[in-house]
């Protein structure tokens, strides 16, 4: 009996049913926003209160920042986007997943190592690199996971029946060999020597974004908005154009984060140059999307998933034009160092990868569950929430960052311009409030979701879970679950 009880609770962590692994990845990406947003609010509470916090030392800024910073984007995003991933490409594939256990038992091993790093950076056990905070052992343990999703996810694609790959699966299986390669190299090698260990901090930091973060958001945008649109991609060439421009532009962009520092002159030319041709796999992406949109904007209304994933578009667009612009050292002398910096970073977490992870959720969620959104209305309210803080963060931190790169210019010290933020940081953390509340809508919607919970209205029409896939598959029925179901054609 005993022995039955333990397997019996061994296959509850490791489940085998189809779709189980997407949901818990995505259930636990949709809870480490809870924890990555509360956190981003006691900052910001801070901020314009620095008593706020009791001046404990476990309670220090300089702990409880990196620990929101790597709670979104190793917490939430990765896990939310990753598990669409394991959704997305065996359907695209035609087949199943290779292993739902070893899917799962990754995603145990990435919750514990996100545990273990959140515990080492709270008692001062930090490698001190933005983006790597987390100590080698937990880099580790997080590369292991990262290898069994590898694994896991080009074995799927090797058996797959579909001859055709879409190019949600080149970003998807892209995406996981360029993160491995620089987490392995550069994430977590410990401290270097003088200025190249800035050079290299930020050769890894623009990568966490550039090549992990955007390709599985372009990825998830290229999944969903053809299924919800109704009608077929644009332009399967276009999607690959920008593909191999985002490989071939990204890499070197992050030394322009140090054009004020000695750096060689030839990698601060290379990072302005390569910072200006990101503007054409960005602007080749959008066009691909916006032009698929051309006639279903009404679509918007309809679709929860959608709504969400075209608004991480529109901030991709602000957050990359952004970014160019900064890169450029007229632009920078007056915005590097400020809280326009720290804007822009937020355009790109939450703006577009925030936005399109939400959509993941919503859109994903319902068919390896095969239960409805609890709540259509929750969800509208959660887009509104989030829309409205992330668009005041946006201007907020803008026009705070704009008065104090001005001031510093006119020869200001910078004691004297704090009095001026003050203001500005106490709306920071009003607006921060709302996409606080937006969170919690979204983990209460997602948990009620996941139990089968009663919807509360049934406003958009209903999804296909694989619970009905396979009733439809015993009757002898297409499940619905291929290359041309999902994306409304039969070749790219």
């Amino acid at each position: 009996m005993k022995l039955w009880n333990q397997r019996f609770q061994l296959d509850r962590l490791l489940d085998d049913r189809p779709g189980s692994a997407a949901r818990n990845w995505m259930i636990s990406g949709a809870f480490w926003m809870f924890v990555g947003v509360t956190l981003g609010l006691l900052l910001a509470i801070f901020l314009a209160a620095p008593d706020f916090l009791g001046g404990h030392r476990y309670l220090e800024f300089g702990r409880i920042r990196p620990l929101h910073v790597n709670t979104v984007w190793y917490g939430f995003l990765s896990m939310t986007l990753l598990g669409a991933g394991l959704h997305y490409v065996p359907q695209l594939c035609r087949t199943t997943l290779y292993s739902e256990r070893i899917a799962n038992l990754a995603m145990w091993i990435w919750n514990i190592s996100q545990v273990a790093g959140m515990i080492c950076v709270i008692t001062g056990y930090t490698s001190a690199h933005e983006y790597a905070e987390y100590p080698i052992p937990v880099d580790v343990t997080g590369l292991f996971a990262l290898l069994l999703v590898i694994y896991v996810t080009y074995r799927t694609i090797d058996q797959r029946k579909e001859p055709l790959l879409y190019v949600s699966i080149w970003y998807y299986a892209g995406a996981l060999l360029w993160f491995l390669t620089s987490w392995a190299f550069l994430g977590g090698t410990g401290q270097r020597y003088g200025v190249y260990d800035a050079v290299w901090t930020w050769f890894y930091g623009h990568q966490v974004f550039g090549l992990w973060v955007t390709p599985l958001a372009i990825g998830v945008t290229y999944y969903i908005v053809p299924r919800e649109a109704k009608r077929p991609l644009f332009s399967h060439s276009l999607s690959l154009i920008g593909f191999w421009m985002l490989v071939t532009t990204y890499a070197p962009v992050g030394a322009h984060h140090l054009l004020q520092a000695p750096i060689p002159s030839w990698e601060k030319v290379i990072a302005i140059v390569q910072s200006v041709m990101l503007l054409i796999p960005v602007y080749v992406f959008l066009t691909n999307i916006w032009v698929t949109m051309r006639g279903r904007i009404g679509r918007i209304e309809e679709s929860l998933a959608l709504r969400f994933v075209v608004a991480g578009t529109i901030w991709y667009w602000v957050v990359s034009t952004q970014g160019t612009l900064e890169a450029l050292i007229s632009v920078q002398r007056l915005t590097h160092f400020t809280n326009f910096v720290v804007g822009h970073s937020h355009n790109g977490l939450l703006g577009f990868a925030g936005f399109i992870a939400a959509g993941a959720i919503y859109d994903v969620l319902p068919q390896v569950t095969g239960h409805p959104i609890y709540s259509a209305r929750l969800a509208n309210f959660q887009y509104w929430l989030m829309l409205i803080g992330q668009t005041g963060f946006f201007f907020i931190l803008t026009i705070a960052g704009l008065i104090q790169g001005s001031a510093w210019l006119n020869g200001e010290s910078v004691y004297r311009v704090l009095v001026e933020l003050h203001i500005y940081m106490i709306w920071r953390a009003w607006v921060g409030t709302f996409i606080v509340m937006g969170a919690y809508v979204q983990f209460y919607n997602v948990v009620m979701t996941v139990r089968g919970a009663r919807p509360q209205r049934e406003e958009y029409e209903p999804v296909i879970g694989y619970a009905d896939q396979e009733l439809l598959a015993a009757q002898g029925l297409p499940a619905g679950n291929g290359y041309a179901a999902q994306t409304g054609i039969s070749k790219p």
